[in-house]
């Protein structure tokens, strides 16, 4: 940008030339007598002022002692410094002052008040006074122009940075914030890992993202890229404009800040792109589903603080009716190794052992405990009444073993606290989710669904000489043909596991609710860096 000490003079020239006008107007409105006839630029000389002298050196000494002096830990912060400890060139100044950016970045961060945050925490009233300095040519000892350029170039940088990346991405992160909450119960393989409870698709600041903000103050296209940076979600908007009325007083600034910095943090999808979907919002402890003009709502159990419900989002894809319940690790470690040998306790929770490999079923007398917790024996439970997963599941993607089900435990619906569960979201109305996942017109399938949901299955295969007295009689009963086991949802209907504890009700009203996992206080901590 400058290759030497030699351009800082035009700065100097700057000023004694602008003394120079001053003092030859003034002369205009006297012309009787004019005191500065024949004078000589010597005389000029003593006009020039100590503290307006710019010296390249001196400011870079001072960007480097505010580097050294800056303690916030934040990761914009962490970029800032980076940048100038890489001997990055200088962005806001050059011999022709400051940029114009600089104004249009001040015009920015005057937000910062109505998303709830401190200015100083963005160092906005150092910047204005500097600015001011600037603009006035107003420098002193104390605030030599050295040292009020080299704090323009540093604090502006810190700014752009921590104002673009939180709007951006938001000002926590929330991979970091959730995702080390909850150690997996140690074993050889998983010592030093932790439960993913923040499962969603966020995408974080990378130094590209810092690269390219600078970049677009060079090129004079910072509120282009400012704009591009404010969140997407439409919650956003509704969230500021709420802490800024009156309704703030009765909600309270910290839960309005804690939801407004969940609906900056970045997702590649939202329910309102699409006309059906399902929403679970897990403080709630409700499920509603949409359809264009068309909702579903109804209760949901979800999981217990020591077994979370991860947040995630997916396509459910399949149900399955009856589906048999494969035991996952930790629930096989507490209630199923214990039991090995009981050949009648198993039988009598329709428990069975299988073969991964073979697939052939292992009696509980003969199973170890080392197969069954290395996996290469399954702990199932049949399908059928009393099936922990209930009458039918909805499954979708997620890596997590994480659906939404019925439940054998239909009395939990009617407790105000359901975090009860080992991690899936059991349901109230599965019928009625069934029903609604479907496209219009499939009677004949409803029919099928309700039939298969509600019939006794327990004979399903079992040898006939395997079968109790009151079975064979089911068995000879049973429509076979109105069974059905599973069924594609087409198109796969979105799915969404959020954490809200604020949130609007299908007519925008806002409503809060119980923070069952206590992450508001850890998010909010985190914000008090900006506060």
């Amino acid at each position: 940008m400058w290759s030497g000490k030699s351009l800082w003079r035009d700065g100097l020239l700057a000023t004694t030339v602008g003394l120079m006008v001053a003092v030859c107007l003034s002369s205009c409105h006297d012309r009787l007598h004019n005191p500065n006839k024949k004078l000589s630029l010597s005389y000029y000389d003593s006009l020039s002022v100590p503290y307006s002298r710019l010296s390249y050196t001196k400011i870079k000494r001072e960007v480097q002692t505010m580097v050294g002096n800056d303690s916030d830990s934040t990761l914009s912060d962490f970029y800032a410094r980076k940048y100038y400890d890489g001997h990055g060139a200088f962005v806001w100044i050059s011999r022709r002052g400051v940029s114009n950016e600089a104004d249009s970045l001040f015009v920015r961060l005057q937000e910062i008040k109505s998303i709830g945050f401190n200015p100083k925490k963005f160092r906005i009233p150092e910047i204005e006074h500097d600015l001011e300095r600037v603009h006035r040519l107003s420098f002193d000892k104390e605030n030599p122009s050295s040292k009020v350029y080299a704090r323009l170039e540093y604090n502006l940088t810190k700014a752009l940075f921590r104002f673009a990346a939180g709007q951006r991405f938001g000002y926590t992160n929330p991979n970091n914030l959730l995702n080390r909450l909850d150690p997996i119960e140690e074993t050889a393989e998983s010592a030093g890992s932790f439960h993913q409870l923040y499962a969603l698709e966020s995408p974080r600041p990378e130094s590209r993202f810092f690269r390219k903000a600078l970049y677009q103050v060079r090129n004079e296209n910072l509120s282009e890229f400012l704009n591009a940076c404010e969140p997407q979600s439409v919650l956003y908007e509704k969230f500021k404009k709420t802490l800024n009325n009156d309704s703030a007083r009765v909600i309270g600034n910290r839960l309005l800040l804690v939801n407004l910095e969940r609906s900056r943090w970045r997702l590649h999808d939202y329910p309102w792109q699409h006309d059906k979907y399902v929403l679970v919002n897990l403080p709630s402890l409700h499920l509603t589903a949409v359809d264009k003009d068309r909702a579903l709502s109804m209760r949901i159990g979800c999981g217990a603080v020591k077994t979370k419900t991860p947040l995630l989002s997916s396509f459910i894809a399949r149900m399955d009716i009856n589906p048999q319940w494969v035991m996952p690790k930790s629930i096989v470690r507490k209630a199923i190794v214990p039991h090995l040998g009981n050949v009648g306790w198993f039988a009598s929770r329709h428990y069975f052992i299988r073969d991964r490999a073979t697939g052939k079923n292992v009696s509980p007398a003969n199973a170890s405990a080392d197969e069954l917790l290395s996996g290469r024996l399954l702990a199932i439970q049949e399908g059928g009444e009393g099936n922990a997963l209930g009458r039918i599941i909805f499954r979708f993607n997620n890596g997590l073993s994480i659906y939404l089900h019925d439940t054998s435990s239909k009395a939990i619906f009617g407790q105000d606290d359901r975090d009860v569960s080992h991690g899936c979201v059991r349901v109230e109305k599965p019928y009625e989710l069934a029903v609604f996942l479907l496209t219009e017109g499939n009677s004949k399938i409803k029919s099928r669904i309700w039939y298969s949901m509600n019939a006794d299955v327990s004979p399903l295969g079992k040898q006939k000489g395997d079968l109790s007295p009151h079975q064979r009689q089911v068995s000879d009963t049973l429509k076979r043909g109105m069974l059905i086991g599973n069924i594609k949802v087409e198109p796969a209907v979105p799915v969404y596991l959020w954490y809200y504890t604020l949130y609007p009700d299908l007519d925008g009203v806002l409503h809060s609710y119980k923070d069952i996992y206590s992450y508001d206080a850890i998010i909010y901590n985190y914000l008090k860096n900006y506060l």
